[in-house]
């Protein structure tokens, strides 16, 4: 049986915690499985290491952040080969340039195109435990590149499916996937099993359990994950195309608080206008999500949408670039904003949820400012300061005993 285990920063933050998962995967090598571990940086280290990079050169080149933060998965993963062979285990460590996992060459925001899998299955043939970098790979130019935050759970995807493993298993510091974030809302609970879609939904609206484009790459390749804790023996989540169990209303509320809101004002109100300002959004690869559009008024209309807080600069940059060709009187940015969403499964076949949602909201004051759909999910925005109050509202309104 081959087995992929990735185990996130805070599993890894110390020593202590190093040999702990050393230990527990040391269990499943014992067993006669083959190993494979990716893991992240150690505890805060990248933001440690961003940090000192805005002390050097605030604007610093895309690609030498990329040099710089993909050390952090390096140290991580050669500590935990120390460990492991400490204890007895034959253990090596390799990075994406000795695996060869070619990425795209967007740096920060790079995307996986395939994985060389002859050095693993060398290694693992030997009879080593292989622990590999997360978060990284390699362009076409040899140079490393990050996969964006939460990029090590793409990582374990993506090398799951290459490799053909047998389970796919995502350690971190929580149980599994909650119905909401139980930092925040203590009467959350956790979840026997999610479907990748409605996981899909919840990862990219601000669920940090997983990374959202690690349960796309775990449903176009059929990858069974199983989200659990690295500090206990507790069961965890299994998310998987079809659950066994019957379908709720509502499985999970998310919020993401590092949502920016751009308005662009004054627009031509005629045919095309919308297609070119998204497109060139898209030509400079920064994703929009919520998108209000109002109604024309003397020949012009304003159109607002929502994007990552690390993206609004360059797509307010974007814009400016182009005002004139896009026929934008007035650009605006505000940041002070936050994404609630809920998302389930049963929304296809239940009316009233948006009602539902929304009288929640109303109860503690809660106001909205723009409002998004799909079959599996609502999401709306409101202001930041509201956002803990509301999704607490929204929980107890679901989820009531």
């Amino acid at each position: 049986m081959l087995i992929v285990k990735k185990f996130g920063g805070s599993s890894v933050a110390d020593p202590e915690r190093i040999n702990n998962v050393a230990d527990r995967c040391i269990e499943d090598y014992k067993k006669g499985h083959k190993v494979v571990v990716v893991l992240s940086a150690m505890g805060k280290t990248t933001d440690a290491l961003l940090s000192k990079a805005q002390t050097i050169n605030p604007n610093a080149p895309k690609r030498e952040v990329d040099m710089l933060l993909a050390t952090g998965e390096q140290t991580s993963v050669a500590l935990m080969a120390m460990a492991v062979a400490a204890k007895g285990v034959p253990a090596i460590s390799l990075n994406a340039f000795q695996v060869a996992m070619h990425t795209t060459s967007v740096y920060g925001d790079a995307r996986f195109k395939r994985i060389d899998t002859e050095r693993i299955y060398n290694e693992l043939d030997s009879g080593r435990m292989v622990i590999i970098t997360g978060f990284q790979g390699i362009n076409r130019r040899d140079d490393l590149t990050t996969l964006g935050r939460g990029g090590s759970d793409t990582t374990a995807v993506a090398l799951a499916a290459a490799l053909r493993a047998d389970a796919c298993e995502i350690y971190t510091d929580v149980e599994g996937v909650y119905t909401a974030d139980p930092r925040i809302v203590s009467k959350a609970r956790k979840i026997k099993e999610i479907t990748y879609d409605e996981m899909l939904e919840l990862a990219t609206l601000g669920a940090k359990v997983l990374h959202n484009r690690s349960v796309g790459l775990a449903k176009k390749y059929r990858v069974q994950l199983v989200v659990r804790s690295s500090l206990n023996r507790e069961e965890g989540t299994i998310v998987k195309e079809v659950t066994d169990v019957e379908g709720m209303l509502v499985n999970g509320v998310a919020v993401d608080k590092n949502a920016a809101r751009i308005a662009v004002l004054g627009v031509k109100n005629e045919p095309g206008i919308a297609f070119r300002i998204f497109d060139e959004l898209a030509k400079h690869n920064i994703n929009v999500d919520v998108i209000l559009q109002s109604i024309g008024r003397d020949d012009t209309k304003d159109i607002s949408f929502t994007v990552d807080q690390t993206q609004a600069k360059d797509a307010v940059a974007c814009l400016r670039e182009n005002q004139e060709r896009l026929t934008i009187k007035t650009i605006k940015e505000e940041k002070n904003v936050a994404k609630l969403s809920v998302v389930g499964a049963g929304m296809q076949s239940n009316a009233g949820v948006a009602a539902k949602m929304f009288e929640a909201l109303y109860d503690v004051g809660v106001n909205i400012r723009m409002i998004a759909t799909s079959e599996i999910r609502i999401t709306v925005l409101i202001d930041l300061e509201d956002v803990d109050v509301a999704m607490r509202a929204v929980h107890d309104k679901f989820f009531h005993d």
